[in-house]
């Protein structure tokens, strides 16, 4: 069979790797976001997709616009069976979701968390569960038919990064199910009554204040190591753990201090801190920094 693959991070590269690998399946173009500076100097870099498909001789195609009609019309002139889309960055125009059945791999349980953060949101509302789902792309953002869901469990500390690899590897998995299987799925509408949505994560998104232990350690993993956690002085908070949620505490109060970390009450709930870093600093263990500070017992961690 023949595919159009579009993708841009590496999310997407392992989905495409997938399917280079088998036999029976034919990438005939891909389509990433065009080349973007990256780092102080802005050395342009090439999305890792690119990299992949140019590694295996397969056509790269990086339109700034994908509602262009040049550009949609050179899409239509590629015959293939079927187009996967993950994690792309655009929209499909109508012309080109009409061209082969489009399928998404959406890395959550639709029609929850639709929208652009499912991972860290499935972190930050204390979810057991998430997953992939595939479906059939329509004009709106992830409401498409439902072809398969596949699920995973999300450990009580597990980290975004790591859920992101394993959700990876499942919707990787997932694809070559459903283009293999296509023919025998029934698509299922969505249910719009338990449909949720999550926003683009901004830098904001990571300030903290010591609320609730609980919100603040799920925010510590779905925002580390992007956007990080940090206070409203710009402290970071680079290694915590979650101590107990019960406890009723002042705001930010130190409450123990032993050889390698410092346990900080919040209203509901404390946290242990091992690791921080002060703004334009490196990281550094909390003890140095709460020497630097003067800080002790019953002191306030600010």
């Amino acid at each position: 069979m023949n595919i159009i693959f579009m993708g841009t991070p590496n999310y997407a590269k392992e989905i495409l790797q997938k399917i280079i690998q088998t036999d029976e399946m034919n990438v005939v173009g891909v389509y990433t976001q065009p080349d973007k500076p990256v780092g102080r100097k802005k050395t342009l870099t090439a999305p890792v997709v690119k990299i992949l498909a140019q590694e295996n001789e397969i056509k790269v195609y990086q339109p700034i616009r994908l509602r262009d009609e040049e550009v949609v019309k050179e899409l239509l002139n590629i015959e293939c069976d079927y187009i996967v889309v993950a994690a792309y960055g655009q929209i499909l125009p109508k012309e080109i979701l009409d061209h082969a059945p489009c399928i998404n791999l959406h890395a959550s349980i639709l029609p929850k968390y639709r929208g652009a953060s499912p991972i860290q949101q499935s972190i930050l509302s204390a979810d057991k569960q998430t997953g992939v789902t595939a479906m059939l792309m329509d004009i709106g953002l992830d409401t498409g038919d439902i072809l398969k869901i596949k699920k995973i469990d999300i450990d009580d500390d597990e980290m975004v990064e790591s859920l992101f690899d394993r959700l990876t590897i499942c919707a990787a998995d997932l694809i070559l199910e459903v283009l293999k299987n296509y023919k025998s799925y029934t698509p299922k509408q969505q249910n719009e009554l338990k449909a949720t949505h999550c926003k683009k994560i901004t830098k904001k998104d990571g300030e903290i204040s010591f609320d609730n232990a609980s919100d603040l350690y799920n925010k510590y993993r779905a925002f580390t190591p992007w956007p990080a956690i940090y206070l409203s002085s710009a402290l970071k908070l680079k290694h915590i753990e979650l101590l107990e949620v019960h406890s009723v505490n002042e705001k930010g109060k130190i409450l123990l201090i032993d050889k390698k970390s410092i346990v900080v009450g919040c209203e509901k709930g404390s946290i242990r801190i091992f690791k921080v870093q002060p703004a334009s600093k490196k990281e550094m263990d909390i003890l140095s920094y709460i020497n630097g500070k003067r800080l002790n017992l019953a002191d306030t961690l600010s």
